[in-house]
């Protein structure tokens, strides 16, 4: 890694990170630049879900910038509910599902461990 700062600018943000779920779209800032941590937007739509998904060996943080949402854990069983402002956490290979159910979209500011964002998603919760 270089000693350079580097700024990814919001109309650079790239729609083709992976990962995309009907409704809701990843966007990669900054992916490439460092060793150990990359960093994404993630937009919402109202009413729409993701993928039950996870992130591998990657720990994920979690800003909510906009709007109200949900990440749904545990099989589908737990479910907590992120305002503007609040900050989560999801731990390596955790099953989960992020959710809009409401009327405005949803923006997150995600940061996760690894030089690239990785997003497998699961044919439902607990499988492959």
């Amino acid at each position: 890694m270089s000693n350079a700062v580097h700024v990814t600018r919001a109309s650079e943000l790239d729609e083709g990170t992976g990962g995309q779920t009907a409704g809701m779209v990843r966007k990669g800032a900054i992916i490439d630049k460092s060793d150990n941590i990359c960093s994404l937007v993630m937009c919402a739509q109202p009413h729409t879900s993701s993928a039950v998904h996870h992130h591998g060996e990657q720990d994920t943080i979690v800003y909510a910038a906009k709007g109200y949402g949900s990440i749904v854990f545990d099989g589908g069983k737990e479910r907590k509910d992120l305002s503007p402002g609040d900050f989560a956490i999801i731990p390596a290979y955790t099953e989960h599902q992020e959710a809009n159910r409401s009327d405005e979209p949803v923006e997150w500011v995600i940061v996760r461990t690894g030089r690239t964002p990785v997003t497998v998603n699961l044919e439902g919760w607990g499988e492959k």
